[in-house]
Parts: structure tokens; sequence; C-alpha cells
């Protein structure tokens, strides 16, 4: 199989591509990226690209599978409008592209509580995407709706600290569908859809990644 992998230097992106590479089922991986990719391997093509301009690359977009998990936050983006640009516009732009050039599969990472019709911005963003994919007509399309992410070696004192917060309620009982979920597991969990997923559009929420 061939992969395609948006968001190849993200949390998620990083340990997608390490496990893509280790996969003997995917004989090549392309990822498309703003910058150079700290990995080497006989398997791994690197696009450098204008997410801007989808038009220059879109034609790049061939093979089996297309992994997508581009993201940033607010904070790194600098407003909800150039947020929006990387995280719907620009996954939603390759989507199409894929799909134009024969891809069958689709696999997607979104966000638990993702909604179109939510009032708070980062929800209704995802939610929107989330809709508009599962309309390009994909054979497979696989929506993961994960929580809270637990990133190797992550430095942001927010993201700790909402972890630990997180993990103490779930302790007790609580919000156990936003319980904290490795970055690897998450990984693991899209390759296994894209090799055995069987056809349709699936939207699989938060605990439910852990045994797809």
């Amino acid at each position: 199989m061939k992969a395609l992998v948006l968001g190849a230097t993200g949390a998620v992106g990083k340990d997608l591509v390490e496990q893509l590479l280790k996969a003997d089922v995917f004989e090549r991986v392309d990822v498309f990226v703003r910058r150079e990719v700290k990995v080497t391997s006989a398997k791994l093509v690197s696009h450098l690209v204008d997410f801007q301009h989808p038009e220059t690359w879109a034609g790049l977009l061939t093979g089996d599978v297309l992994f997508s998990c581009l993201g940033t936050t607010i904070k790194a983006a600098g407003s909800q409008e150039a947020q929006w640009k990387v995280d719907y516009t620009y996954q939603l732009e390759a989507a199409k592209a894929a799909r134009a050039n024969g891809v069958k599969k689709l696999v997607l990472v979104s966000s638990v509580g993702a909604d179109a019709k939510s009032k708070i911005f980062y929800s209704r963003m995802k939610g929107q995407l989330d809709e508009d994919v599962a309309k390009l007509g994909f054979p497979g399309c696989f929506i993961l709706r994960p929580p809270s992410l637990i990133r190797k070696g992550s430095d942001r004192f927010g993201e700790k600290a909402g972890v630990a917060i997180l993990k103490g309620l779930n302790a007790i009982g609580l919000l156990r569908s936003w319980k904290p979920m490795p970055t690897e597991d998450v990984a693991a969990a899209m390759i296994r859809l894209a090799v055995a997923g069987q056809p349709g559009t699936y939207i699989i929420d938060s605990q439910e990644i852990l045994s797809v």
C-alpha cells in the first residue's frame, strides 16, 4: 500500500509516520510538509509544499489511503480565521484532490465534541470538516474523534495540567469519554482502520478508538 500523510510533523503525525515506516503492508509513505521531516527511510518520500496553493501539489496525492492529521492552535495561528484555514481548508482541499485522483480511503483525525452546530469555535470547525469530507465519496472514510492527547515530551504547561485534571476526574468516574489518550495509540488505530476498515463512512468516538 501507498500512504499519503498530511500533518506529518505534528504530535499524532510523527507517531503515525514512524509506525507506517515499520509496517510491512506499506511499501511507500509520502508526506506533505512545509519543512523537512527529521526521518530517513527508503520508504519515505517528502514533498515540500505551499498549503495555500494546493493546485501546485494536488496531482501528487495519489495512492491507497490519505491520513489527514493537520492542525494548529489558535495561539500559534494568531486568529480564528488563520486556524480555520489550517485545520479546515487545507485538509478539505487535500481530501478533495486525493479523491479526484482515485484515493479510496481517508483517515481523518478530528476531535471529541466535534459538532458543526456547536457554539464553540473549535468544535464547530472540526464538526464542519467531518461533515464535508464525508460528502466526498471515499469508499472508506474513517473519522477519529480522540480526547485530550498525551504527547511525548510535551512541555506545554496548560496541556500537562489539563491532562492531570482529566485523569483525576476519570479516577472518580467523571468525563470518561474525555480520558486522555497517547498520540501513539491514535496513530496505531489510524493504521488499523486503513488496513482492515470495512467500506463505508464511520465516526469513531473517543474511547472507541482503542478497540477498532
